[in-house]
């Protein structure tokens, strides 16, 4: 499996993301925001947590604009792979690559604290390693997690089987308790919860690494 991970002004989580892709038994290329093109024969871009250029005016909206992300685009839609985790489901969602958008959390305070998700569907390369109602510890840490998206959007993502995961105790308000979705491909991952600070014993759980085990394999197959 070979990985990309873009690494924005304010992205924190970019290093922990690309460990987490190493020890998944990945060939990690960083890529700065600012580069054009995207390195020749990826399987998977991964888009870390953080705060891009601050935050400012939107979650993720300026990193959205950022000339790599023409290229993640361009590889998302020709059928690559990729995977947003906080920030990085920020920018996803602002560049159009998946539905919705992320709002201040219902509490108007930043949440940091580990979290209990559960499986929605086991149909996708970055879950199939579960079983749908499987639960993992998962930790969040966000100010913006409030996934939102209206009726007709929920409705679809329910009836294409699109909710990758949801909160089993909310901690942000989300729509229908949503902490992740995919895309109509189901080869694009967003999510709140940090699977890549679940990866190790020294985390205090290895929950994430059924997400990284899940895509291992699926990409092996593809």
């Amino acid at each position: 499996m070979k990985a990309a991970v873009i690494t924005f002004p304010g992205s924190n989580c970019d290093r922990d993301l690309a460990v987490a892709f190493e020890r998944a038994g990945a060939k990690v290329t960083k890529v700065w925001h600012k580069d054009a093109e995207l390195p020749r024969g990826l399987d998977i871009v991964g888009i870390p947590g953080g705060f891009s250029f601050g935050d400012y005016l939107r979650c993720g909206a300026i990193a959205a604009r950022s000339p790599v992300m023409r290229s993640v685009a361009d590889f998302v839609h020709a059928g690559g792979h990729a995977i947003g985790i906080c920030n990085g489901f920020q920018v996803l969602t602002e560049t159009g690559l998946l539905p919705g958008v992320l709002m201040r959390n219902a509490g108007l305070r930043f949440v940091c604290k580990t979290v209990r998700l559960r499986v929605e569907t086991a149909r996708s390369p970055f879950t199939n390693a579960w079983a749908k109602g499987d639960t993992a510890a998962v930790p969040v840490a966000h100010h913006d997690g409030n996934y939102t998206i209206d009726a007709e959007g929920l409705a679809r993502l329910k009836g294409e089987d699109r909710i990758a995961f949801t909160y089993v105790e909310n901690p942000n308000g989300a729509t229908a308790d949503i902490a992740g979705v995919l895309s109509e491909n189901r080869r694009v991952l967003g999510m709140m919860p940090h699977p890549e600070r679940a990866a190790e014993a020294a985390h205090g759980s290895t929950d994430g690494v059924a997400l990284f085990r899940s895509l291992t394999a699926a990409l092996a197959t593809a």
